[in-house]
């Protein structure tokens, strides 16, 4: 019988593996790879990890209300493309501009935060009003999303937004661009919603048990389509901020960050089952592929070697998921 004391150190490494992971392997690469351990290096996998940072949220927020959100690449390039069309100077952008001129920071927010909130609406009709599978909706709005954005820019992109949004991407605090603190702070924000308020505790036992959560009150389908709604936000506000670093859109902006981003929720241990997760847990598995990924970039490797590790990392992090359960199932 295990003491109450070593009971609780095995829920703490078992809750926090993913940190203990990324450490070793930080420390790893520090002592294989010359000139690794560096200010620079970090302050860029930080910047790296922005967009799926920012994606990996609005994913595991319903993953763990136990659903699938494939569109958020699509919404995340829609949302950059309506921006970049509206705001920037050259290519099909408009650019439109305002009096003041910082004006353009808080309407392109508001407007990538609607487009995206939009496509997560749309995607909660059919979800929670007419019963439709999440994988099979999401999956439509990743296609006719994408297909949206080439239709709108027929095939062209739109550059050179305005500086008083590149200053996001350009100016730094301690070597990490400000866009990259947006990331942090959206992760932390979420992480408090999520274990220190209704709204987060209910979520969680939606994703554990939608039955019990619905015989204990919870308005079960009110939640599951504010969920919707908010992942299309998030995923919007990727969108703005990818928008800001490449200082416009492009029809192909972004491909192939769906699948990063599920491989950095599920080894940042989200269970695919629903009802467990952990956002900073998340944003730590993000950070583990960008450093991996540094780290192929710093040896010369072809940049091929990226996904078949990340393949591989995710078919053990959902192993260490029913490892993990296994553990608790013993402890409990």
């Amino acid at each position: 019988m295990l003491s109450s004391n070593r009971r609780a150190a095995i829920e703490f490494v078992l809750d926090h593996l993913v940190w203990f992971i990324l450490i070793a392997v930080l420390a790893l690469f520090s002592l294989a790879i010359p000139n690794y351990f560096q200010i620079g290096i970090f302050a860029n996998i930080v910047e790296q990890s922005t967009f799926v940072g920012t994606l990996a949220i609005g994913l595991s927020l319903l993953i763990i209300a136990g659903y699938m959100d494939l569109s958020i690449e699509s919404v995340m390039a829609l949302a950059a493309m309506v921006v970049g069309i509206l705001f920037a100077k050259s290519g099909v952008g408009f650019g439109f501009t305002f009096t003041p001129a910082w004006l353009v920071v808080p309407i392109s927010l508001v407007i990538a935060l609607g487009v995206g909130a939009l496509v997560g609406a749309s995607n909660a009709f059919f979800v929670v009003r007419l019963k439709m599978n999440s994988f099979i909706v999401t999956l439509a709005a990743f296609i006719w999303g994408r297909g949206l954005v080439v239709a709108l820019s027929g095939g062209r992109s739109a550059q050179e937004l305005p500086s008083e949004l590149r200053f996001l991407a350009i100016e730094r605090f301690l070597q990490i661009p400000l866009m990259g603190w947006v990331a942090i702070l959206a992760t932390l924000v979420f992480a408090f919603i999520l274990n220190r308020t209704p709204f987060g505790r209910h979520l969680l036992m939606i994703g554990g048990n939608p039955t019990a959560a619905y015989r204990a009150g919870i308005k079960v389908d009110k939640l599951t389509a504010m969920t919707f709604v908010l992942a299309g936000s998030i995923a919007g506000l990727a969108g703005w901020l990818l928008a800001i670093r490449t200082s416009g859109a492009t029809a192909n902006l972004g491909v192939g960050m769906l699948f990063q981003t599920f491989a950095a929720v599920v080894i940042g241990g989200v269970s695919l089952k629903g009802g467990v997760g952990s956002l900073p847990g998340v944003y730590a598995g993000v950070l583990l592929l960008a450093s991996i990924q540094t780290a192929i970039n710093l040896m010369g490797m072809p940049a091929h070697f990226t996904q078949l590790i990340q393949g591989g990392m995710v078919l053990v992090a959902v192993l260490l998921d029913t490892f993990k359960l296994n553990i608790r199932k013993r402890l409990a």
